[in-house]
């Protein structure tokens, strides 16, 4: 490639890493030089507004700040903003001032005066002094009984205590520069003003009088601050001290910082004091009274500093004046500060001397030589194109190119390799073997130097591929070579054994780099299909899925604490060989992988690849590594990995879009919470939003969660902090959420969370119950309606049956009892006319006998005729068939007789026996009156009711009074009419008539029976 071109493309990449600092969201890394890493959030992460006036961090392990947009709570990654629109009680949105107890009750004071109180997310006023500006809280402090005390810019001491607010009015004429109170460890509470300061015994708090202790005067007071470790700071007459029991513990000297104004101050984990200033950025001393220095020249947002706040993991937080938040964390990783400014592309390669000078191949630079903050670089062969450099045991130092072959140093200068022509133009790594021979990976096979001559082993002489990547040698002298496409090489008395991913173990034959242990294990990178692990003939693959930052591996090397270091494409991971040993052997199901990049002070997150060695070890332990944008390193044994295991809290859940969650301030959830049923589905659509407080690399957190009743296995998000449900039935749920920092420390207790999805109406057991119960009754009617049915109609059937059989009955007796008789009769009366053949008048006699006997039965017959014909069931049948028999009937026996009927019947239905009986009875009053009455006339009546009608006759005969025998025959007919009456559920009635004889009513209903 020509020289120009290799110019554009690295100026092309150096404007591309400016364009990736310049769109960082949030934070800039450490400025060259110095020892921090200072990162920023501003309006565009999510502050409400870029004034930070105060910062603490609450035992809940929150950050709050205070605003002029509202109070502000933060876990590392998101800003939740509480104002006077959605907290209740909150009397400002400018929130000028911040103070936690130790009962955890959260104390915030506003412009608008007094302070408020969060207790279990509710917020109470108190108010101290003037309404106003005038009389808002400027310090606070709590001392060792657990009083709470506070100081207003109007000179007002507050005390809180047992629930109440007591305030005393000291009545100070000095300018509110300066209103500052502070509790000692030992008891004494100290008030301070610019003028000095005094110190007051808590129970000395008796207003309207105080009793002063002791009283200091100063020409300037500038602040004060009680130590953590007893004492307490005096910024004052432009001098840094701690006095502690009225002696002077530390004297750090006059001001650094001129005279800017003290706007905040802290003290670091160990107890070293901070001081944050209005013009000169943060000065952070250590324990004997040096200090680093910290502003815009370091990475600082601004200046001007208003609030200052370090966190339990060491991270210090500073609030700015109008330029956001700011986070300073001291560095892990060191750039060389002769590197700054010099080289800022990628390096490719390194290799140390015996002097500790570094060796540096930077792939179009050439190579430089780095020793004693002095660096000279140095030409090789036409192209510059240096990519590997190796200083051998001999302290001879060689350079592989990309064009132009294998040099090496002679004479201050670089030269092509005596005979190394034969290795081509091309060499990708560089390895000195314990006999002292050199061996290089070209695109030609596999090269050896014995010192004296060069012999390359390609293909023919077993290898896999000629293109060799990477080379590594064991414990034994054998050497493991790994090929570009062709997978691995195992060369032991010069012979090759070729492993491959389809025949052993290899997660890929695209090998990058090789690295055996100091156990003899194996280690194998991969361009993109991850690591591998061999030992004792047995592999292990790992990759992304067990915890790996990335597939692509650049380079290996181990520490001497144990740890791998792995370079990739995605950040420099530290991984524990105990935790990808216990992987390997199944007794852990995960890696921990500590993933480094910008935010750990790395220039880039993409370590360089494709050169041997890219990766060195140090005589004094520390670690160099290559990387796209420079050279980095890192002391191992000086690591503190963070061991605080994430505090897990579930800030937010939304069922059906609505917040289950009534009070946001409230940081602890209750016991269980109950959530309404689905409003459009039978299921809730479930979004639950958790938390990690880890604010050194809150992006580096990894969570699990499982919502137990629901599924059994867990689920691993990676840093996902919203866990989305669909579908969610009715029922009992339990979620648990558990995280694990940046050091693989995991938080297995995490949050939980207990609640019930209610269902609807018709989703629960008694409705269930009930709708069963109905459909079991709905059964029960149906089959017992179609069984009443069926019975019912087997029960008409054999009625129908019993009727039939009832009326052939009555008609076999019809036809006995009067068509046999009256036949009989007529048998008889021919057997006595034959008799008495030879008597004429006998036989006239027997002759008129059988004449009127036959006609007897001819009516006999027509009435049975009458009474079987179901056309004649109906009234007017039974009326004029009534009628006509008892006219044709009263007249053969000389009887007048008259119908008195109505003009019209009624179409009324009767029943066959009905009709039947009625007709009996009525024949056999007819009969009565002409057998028994004696009489000339008779009257035949019809009277209709709604629900029956009556048939009267009566006569004009001798009335009830007969002689004794006619009286039995007419008791026994009279019994006959009651009973025919009674079988249809009529009434029967005998008694005198109008005219002297006697009246029958026969009174038969109308329904069926």
């Amino acid at each position: 490639m020509p020289k120009n071109c290799r110019a554009l493309q690295f100026a092309a990449r150096l404007l591309g890493g400016l364009v990736s600092v310049l769109a960082a969201t949030a934070g800039v890394a450490g400025h060259p030089g110095s020892q921090f890493i200072v990162d920023s959030w501003s309006t565009r992460e999510g502050l409400p507004q870029s004034s930070v006036i105060s910062v603490i961090q609450t035992r809940d392990g929150y950050l709050w700040l205070g605003t002029l947009n509202g109070l502000v709570r933060f876990d590392g990654i998101r800003f939740t903003v509480f104002d006077e629109e959605n907290t209740p009680g909150l009397n400002s949105d400018r929130i000028i001032y911040l103070f936690e107890d130790s009962h955890t009750n959260l104390w915030i004071g506003t412009d608008a005066g007094g302070v408020s109180v969060v207790k279990d997310g509710r917020v109470t006023n108190f108010p101290i002094g003037r309404a106003g500006q005038e009389g808002k809280v400027t310090s606070a402090c709590e001392d060792s009984a657990g009083t709470v005390w506070f100081y207003t810019a109007d000179s007002y001491l507050a005390r809180y205590q047992n629930g109440k607010m007591g305030a005393f009015n000291l009545n100070l004429s000095t300018p509110p520069i300066c209103r500052m109170i502070a509790a000692e460890k030992s008891g004494t509470l100290w008030v301070a003003d610019v003028s000095g300061m005094f110190s007051l015994r808590p129970e000395n708090f008796h207003p309207p009088a105080i009793a002063i202790d002791e009283s200091l005067q100063a020409e300037r007071l500038d602040f004060i601050l009680a130590s953590r470790n007893g004492g307490i700071w005096r910024l004052m007459n432009g001098r840094v001290q701690k006095w502690n029991s009225g002696k002077l513990e530390k004297d750090f000297g006059i001001y650094p910082w001129g005279n800017s104004i003290i706007k905040a101050a802290c003290e670091d984990n160990a107890g070293n004091l901070i001081v944050g200033t209005l013009g000169d950025g943060v000065f952070w001393y250590d324990a004997k009274g040096g200090y680093e220095h910290i502003s815009e020249e370091q990475g600082l947002s601004s200046k001007y500093v208003l609030s200052l706040c370090m966190d339990g993991e060491g991270n210090l937080w500073v609030g700015t004046d109008g330029d956001g938040l700011n986070r300073i964390k001291r560095k892990i990783f060191d750039v060389p500060e002769i590197h700054q400014g010099v080289h800022p592309w990628a390096a490719q390669s390194l290799s140390m001397d015996a002097r500790d000078g570094l060796w540096l191949a930077f792939g179009a630079q050439g190579a430089s030589y780095w020793i004693s903050n002095s660096v000279q670089d140095f030409r090789v062969g036409p192209l510059q194109d240096a990519w590997e450099v190796l200083v051998d045991h001999q302290q001879q130092i060689w350079i592989g190119t990309r064009g132009d072959g294998l040099f090496r140093f002679q004479s201050n200068h670089f030269e092509p390799a005596s005979g190394a022509e034969i290795l081509g133009p091309w060499v990708n790594a560089l390895l000195e073997d314990r006999k002292g021979q050199l061996w290089a990976g070209t695109q030609r096979g596999l090269a050896r130097w014995d010192g004296r001559n060069w012999k390359v082993f390609t293909t023919r002489a077993g290898l896999s591929e000629n293109i060799v990547r990477a080379i590594a040698e064991d414990a034994e002298g054998n050497l493991w070579v790994g090929t570009e496409s062709r997978g691995l090489n195992f060369f032991k008395d010069g012979r090759f054994i070729s492993c491959q991913q389809s025949e052993n173990g290899l997660p890929g034959n695209d090998i990058s780099a090789l690295y055996v242990d100091k156990e003899g294990v194996l280690w194998v990178g991969t361009f993109g299909h991850g690591l591998a692990r061999l030992q004792n003939g047995k592999w292990k693959r790992y990759s992304t899925d067990n915890g790996l930052a990335s597939n692509s591996i650049s380079y290996i090397i181990e520490d001497d604490e144990g740890n791998l270091w792995i370079g990739s494409n995605a950040g420099l991971m530290r991984i524990q060989k105990k935790s990808l040993n216990g992987l390997a052997r199944g007794t852990t199901n995960s890696l921990s992988c500590r993933t480094y990049g910008e935010a750990d002070g790395l220039p880039t997150r993409e370590c360089s690849s494709g050169a041997q060695p890219a990766a060195i070890r140090a005589h004094d332990g520390r670690l160099w590594f290559s990387t796209t944008k420079g050279l980095v390193s890192v002391s191992p044994a000086a690591l503190k990995p963070n061991l605080r295991p994430p505090l897990v809290m579930i800030e937010s859940v939304r069922a059906d879009g609505r917040e289950q969650k009534t009070n946001q301030l409230a940081s602890a959830w209750p016991q269980s919470i109950t959530i309404a049923p689905g409003i459009e589905q039978l299921m809730v659509q479930l979004e639950i939003h958790y938390t990690a407080l880890n604010f050194t690399a809150p992006d580096e957190v990894r969570f699990k969660y499982r919502l137990e009743g629901r599924e059994t296995a867990w689920t691993d998000v990676g840093n996902a902090r919203t866990a989305y449900y669909s579908e969610v039935p009715p029922g009992h749920y339990r979620f648990h959420v558990i995280a694990c920092n940046e050091d693989g420390v995991r938080n297995e207790t995490g949050s939980v969370l207990d609640f019930t999805v209610l269902p609807q109406y018709w989703q629960t057991g008694w409705f269930r119950v009930m709708v069963i119960v109905c459909i079991l009754g709905l059964i029960v009617a149906t089959v017992r309606y179609l069984s009443t049915q069926k019975l019912q109609r087997q029960l008409q059937a054999l009625k129908h049956r019993e009727a039939l059989e009832k009326e052939r009955s009555r008609i076999a007796r019809d036809l006995h009892d009067q068509l046999g008789t009256n036949l009989t009769q007529v048998a008889l009366l021919g057997e006595m006319a034959e008799a008495d053949k030879n008597v004429p008048e006998e036989i006239e006699s027997h002759a008129r006998q059988l004449s009127q006997t036959a006609r007897e039965t001819t009516r006999s017959l027509d009435e049975i005729v009458w009474a079987v014909n179901p056309a004649n069931d109906t009234l007017d049948g039974l009326v004029n068939y009534a009628c006509k028999f008892a006219q044709e009937y009263l007249a053969l026996a000389g009887v007048r007789c008259r119908a008195d009927m109505p003009a019209q019947l009624p179409a009324t239905i009767l029943a066959p026996e009905v009709r039947h009986n009625a007709f009996l009875a009525f024949k056999e009053a007819v009969n009565n009156v002409v057998k028994h009455a004696q009489a000339t006339e008779a009257w035949i009546r019809l009277k209709l009711q709604s629900d029956n009608f009556t048939l009267e006759i009566e006569d004009n005969g001798r009335g009830l009074g007969p002689p004794a025998a006619g009286a039995a025959a007419a008791r026994n007919g009279l019994r006959n009419m009651r009973k025919r009456m009674e079988d249809i559920h009529g009434e029967f009635s005998i008694g005198p008539g109008a005219n002297g004889g006697t009246i029958v009513r026969l009174k038969i209903p109308f329904e069926k029976h």
